[in-house]
């Protein structure tokens, strides 16, 4: 998960400079360590997690285009790269936690990984990726604010992404229907501990 201007979420980490790590649980670079700074609001998606998304996910991650946009730790878009997208957009607003991303990237030598420095929003209204190019996304805005309802309307709104694009949703508490945009439809759900994690299905 990504940083926010607007505070830290559940779990706080003192600007200490000092790194922490997760680590990738499956595909080609399956037990590899991604490095990432302990900067407030910085909370990777844990493993169990991102197992049973993966699980969900299976055959519908290799060959796509997926957009992780709060990439925080980077830790659901370098999972999706091990196990086969064709390609993957980091995007995070943070500039330590970006310059970890490109590093990460440069270790791992994934060549097919993009990390941009900016924001959701100013990414979302800049960029220049092709219409309707965008199969897989991974929205996981931090916690205070309540980001993810712009986040997902705006990106609804952007025209990126593919008509039958999945994207997966986590927060801190159930989302609702109409947090949604009217054609997303919730496919998956679980929680652990105090998160809710979702797989929803643009129609």
């Amino acid at each position: 998960m990504g940083t926010s201007s607007q505070g830290s979420v559940r779990k706080k980490h003192a600007r200490t400079g000092k790194k922490a790590a997760v680590r990738i649980i499956g595909g080609e670079m399956r037990r590899r360590l991604l490095h990432f700074p302990e900067i407030d609001g910085l909370r990777p998606t844990p493993n169990r997690i991102r197992e049973s998304l993966f699980n969900w996910l299976r055959d519908k991650v290799e060959g796509r285009t997926c957009l992780d946009l709060f990439a925080g730790s980077g830790a659901l878009g370098f999972e999706a790269l091990s196990r086969g997208a064709a390609r993957v957009i980091l995007v995070e607003r943070n500039a330590a936690a970006c310059r970890a991303l490109a590093e990460n990237a440069k270790i791992l030598k994934a060549e097919n990984a993009e990390v941009h420095h900016t924001s959701a929003w100013d990414w979302l209204r800049q960029t220049r990726q092709p219409p309707a190019s965008i199969e897989l996304v991974f929205l996981d805005p931090p916690f205070a604010g309540g980001l993810l309802p712009q986040a997902c309307e705006t990106l609804e709104r952007s025209g990126l992404l593919a008509q039958s694009a999945l994207i997966y949703l986590e927060a801190e508490t159930e989302v609702r229907p109409q947090q949604l945009p009217d054609n997303w439809t919730v496919e998956k759900s679980g929680s652990a501990s105090d998160v809710h994690y979702f797989l929803a299905r643009r129609e």
